[in-house]
């Protein structure tokens, strides 16, 4: 199951492409927190903050939650 499954980023700059994509939209990281922790999945404002800075691995969960959170794919995410 990929749920505990850790990607780790290399030359993909994930963090950054979440980042970007949220500023886009208009979300602040509170928001996108809030609509992930009702979407059941667990992240908190500094992991997150951690995660588009590329200092934190990000999870499977997470990563699809955000995907759907915001709206994207997983090719914008992983570009």
């Amino acid at each position: 199951m990929m749920s505990n499954q850790k990607i780790k980023q290399d030359e993909i700059h994930i963090g950054r492409n979440i980042r970007e994509i949220r500023l886009k939209k208009k979300i602040g990281q509170t928001e996108l927190i809030r609509q992930l922790q009702l979407s059941n999945v667990e992240m908190t404002r500094e992991t997150l903050v951690k995660i588009e800075r590329g200092i934190q691995h990000i999870y499977a969960t997470q990563l699809r939650g955000i995907r759907d959170v915001l709206g994207t794919s997983y090719d914008e995410l992983l570009k």
